[in-house]
Order: structure tokens, then sequence, then C-alpha cells
């Protein structure tokens, strides 16, 4: 036995798919923005900085250290994979990055890592 609403579901799709405008649509630009002069005169915006190395270190302590480095001069130094991270820079790109009570010796598989509380510790990547 079939039940009534199992055949009144698609002719009822069927119906609504054949009220739809079948035509093209036209879409006319006016002068609708109030911010177009001010959005044409906007400087570009630059994109943002890409990954330039992701690593996990091991450190003399045995502990962890997630360190993510990027083409700004600015890496990103968490203790835990899911904590917020520090934001470390570089003035000179080559540079050791620094932050308040932070250092990274560099982008490279063997660094110097020094934390609040931790002290400066050699860490392999």
């Amino acid at each position: 036995m079939q039940k009534p609403y199992l055949i009144a579901a698609p002719l009822a799709a069927l119906i609504a798919l054949a009220a739809c405008n079948k035509g093209p649509e036209t879409i006319v630009a006016g002068n609708d923005d109030p911010q177009a002069a001010a959005l044409n005169q906007a400087a570009p915006v630059a994109p943002p900085p890409m990954i330039q190395a992701s690593r996990t270190y091991r450190c003399k302590d045995n502990s962890l250290v997630y360190i993510d480095f990027y083409t700004d001069n600015t890496a990103q130094v968490r203790k835990d994979k899911g904590a917020t991270p520090t934001i470390l820079t570089s003035a000179g790109g080559g540079a050791a990055y620094t932050a308040e009570g932070y250092s990274v010796s560099g982008n490279t598989p063997q660094i110097t890592y020094t934390a609040p509380g931790k002290g400066s510790q050699s860490c392999k990547a």
C-alpha cells in the first residue's frame, strides 16, 4: 500500500520548479553604492603573510614547541598544539625572533629557545 504523501511530494516539487522564471535575468549596474567613490580611491589590500616553515621541535627538557615561521619576519610559538600562539618578530629576517620573555634563534632545524620560566635550551626539529 502506497502512502499518499510519497506520491504528492514529487508532484509538489515538479509544480514548484515549473513556476520558476525560465527567461534570462538582466542585471543593470547603477550608481546605487554610496561608497563607490571611496572604494575606488582606497589603497589595495595586502595579502596575509604565507607560512614559510612549520616545525615541531623537541627541546632538551623533552618538551615540544610548535613554531610557524611566516614570510613577514614573524613566528608564532605554541607550547601545546591547540594553544593560543605567541607572536615573535625578527628585526632583519635572519636575526632571532623575539617577544617579551620569548626568543627563538632562527628559522633552522636546530634552534635555541627561551620562554618565560624555562630559561634557554636547545631544540631540534
